[in-house]
């Protein structure tokens, strides 16, 4: 396989795993937003009890428009995200083994996770900011709401200037941590489920296409996922934080990270850091075994026209 047509495929089949994982899981990911921004110490975030009760409270109250609010920004970022992170990932996995015979080791499939996932990271943080915000508007603020991703854009530049797209930009970093962990853990796993069903095999060899179905790729997305969820998300719940709106006198709520991590052990302690992970676990584990078969049968599908020309 020529490189540009193996980084393209990466790319095409990341970015349609993006879309379809996004418009099955999004309203998890708003309550789980709203969790993660309350520190039960405002009085424009509503307080919910639990993530079905959140669920039932925003379709009623606000309606589908509540429940898909920041869909548009979602879409894309995570379209972006996930092509634009296959597409540096390949890459990078490209260069490491150009002069190996052997496969990668684990440590270098950590860099290549963690390089795509800090470029991946400064492309995207605007878009991001930005669905943060259109998923936190509801009935209690004070402030004029964004009327969609466009307006937030322009009120953002106006009011803040470019520099606030890049709000929680520290965190986003960090969770370069969060990608790493879950793409070296799928490669791993996937290695040992390709060695177990080698043994058991007893015809001869077959290529990893062939011996793994979509419902290995989506127990290996989902464990590879819930790993990575447990070990970075207070990173998540620091950045939502940092990206809320200011208040109405311009006052941003955290002044930077340092700030919120201080904040958030002193009033709520560990458990702050985790606020939102229920909805966080319920949305990302089934959306990231979605995202790895959609984005395994779509490399297929490409690969199988390539052969066919």
């Amino acid at each position: 396989m020529s490189r540009p047509h193996w980084q393209w495929e990466n790319a095409t089949a990341g970015a349609l795993a993006g879309f379809a994982t996004v418009a099955a899981t999004h309203p998890l990911d708003v309550v789980r937003t709203r969790f993660q921004a309350n520190d039960g110490r405002v009085v424009y975030l509503p307080a919910y009890k639990n993530t079905a009760q959140a669920l039932f409270t925003i379709a009623r109250s606000e309606g589908l428009r509540g429940l898909y609010a920041g869909f548009l920004p979602a879409v894309l970022g995570s379209s972006l995200s996930w092509g634009l992170y296959f597409f540096f990932y390949g890459r990078a996995k490209e260069r490491y083994s150009a002069k190996r015979e052997e496969s990668l080791s684990p440590g270098l499939h950590l860099a290549s996770a963690a390089e795509a996932g800090a470029l991946v990271s400064l492309c995207t943080n605007p878009v991001w900011l930005i669905k943060t915000r259109l998923q936190l508007q509801n009935p209690l603020h004070h402030t004029r709401p964004y009327s969609g991703f466009y307006d937030a854009f322009r009120t953002i530049m106006k009011e803040e200037g470019w520099r606030a797209l890049y709000k929680g930009i520290v965190p986003s970093l960090l969770l370069v941590s969060h990608a790493a962990i879950q793409f070296t853990s799928y490669e791993e796993l996937r290695k040992v489920v390709i060695e177990l069903k080698e043994k058991g095999r007893k015809e001869g060899p077959e290529s990893a296409d062939k011996m793994l179905n979509s419902v290995d790729y989506a127990i290996l997305g989902a464990s590879s996922k819930l790993a990575a969820i447990l070990l970075s998300y207070p990173f998540q719940v620091i950045r939502t934080r940092l990206q809320q709106r200011p208040c109405t006198d311009g006052t941003p709520r955290y002044m930077d990270t340092w700030h919120v991590v201080k904040e958030t052990a002193r009033f709520e302690g560990l458990r702050g850091f985790y606020k939102g992970i229920t909805p966080n676990i319920l949305k990302n584990v089934p959306a990231s075994s979605i995202t790895f078969i959609v984005y395994e049968n779509v490399m297929k599908l490409l690969r199988l026209g390539r052969t066919k020309e």
